[in-house]
């Protein structure tokens, strides 16, 4: 059993090196996810940002060293299969990695085996296949069940796969620039459906570089920047001008409403 002074803790990273090939991403990185403590991971392309989210899926690994820890849900060691099925993660590489032909009840039908689709050996209950009908309809997505993946819109595509995150009803949900590629419309929806499920309990933790998909409900921000953390802290405090400025390499003036950002030509 982890020790009390993990308890709460989805994700424990210290003193981390992670390389990508010859690329040192992370230098001695320290981060922390917590139950119940929405977070969002905010930088421009090649801050790290998607190196995170393979540490926490067991794709990558940092380099050993005797002060360098990293603890899943409390544990040193874990079975990579079994941290997927307790977070629910919807990513880009994910969405291109699904065929064409798979439906829509499959693509979320797999979130139970973590797999990219269904194999003939994978058997479901009465139950399974209950969920996610009833997951499919909750999106508001059950016209999607028999619908094959490649003749979907990336909106549609999504909401699958954001079924897929929470069949298997996981304790946090991870987020990969989720809005990417859609329109207004279908931003402003499948961020509400997002909302719902945070009211409803779900831990979520968003790595974007788009300041307007951090919805109201997430407090703490931290700001990524070539492997490196340059602010962590409540959202008030981090989203300011001057920060988004160096973040970003340009000058940025913050507008906000109803508790969302936007960031605007400074």
């Amino acid at each position: 059993m982890p020790s009390s002074s993990y308890e709460g803790l989805i994700l424990d990273i210290k003193n981390a090196t992670v390389y990508r090939g010859d690329t040192c991403v992370f230098e001695r990185l320290s981060f922390r996810l917590e139950e119940d403590r929405h977070t969002a991971i905010l930088g421009p392309n090649g801050a790290g940002k998607s190196t995170i989210l393979k540490l926490l899926a067991g794709e990558v690994h940092p380099v050993p060293d005797e002060e360098m820890s990293i603890r899943v849900f409390g544990e040193a060691q874990w079975n990579v299969w079994e941290v997927r099925k307790r977070l629910g993660m919807v990513s880009h590489d994910l969405q291109h990695q699904y065929l064409d032909g798979v439906t829509g009840l499959k693509v979320v039908l797999s979130g139970f085996y973590a797999s990219i689709g269904i194999y003939e050996r994978q058997e479901f209950s009465y139950g399974q296949l209950a969920k996610a009908d009833e997951v499919l309809a909750d999106l508001g997505a059950g016209a999607l069940k028999d619908k094959q993946f490649g003749e979907m819109s990336t909106g549609e595509q999504r909401r699958c796969l954001l079924g897929r995150a929470l069949v298997h009803d996981p304790a946090a949900l991870v987020l990969d620039e989720p809005t990417s590629g859609l329109d207004l419309t279908a931003t402003f929806h499948y961020l509400d459906l997002v909302r719902q499920h945070m009211r409803k309990g779900k831990t979520v933790l968003l790595v974007t570089h788009h300041i307007h998909e951090i919805p109201p409900e997430i407090k703490r921000v931290v700001l990524l920047k070539k492997g490196k953390i340059l602010q962590d802290g409540d959202k008030r405090d981090v989203l300011t001008d001057k920060n988004l400025a160096q973040l970003f390499d340009c000058p940025v003036a913050l507008a906000e409403a109803n508790g969302w950002y936007q960031a605007l030509p400074g």
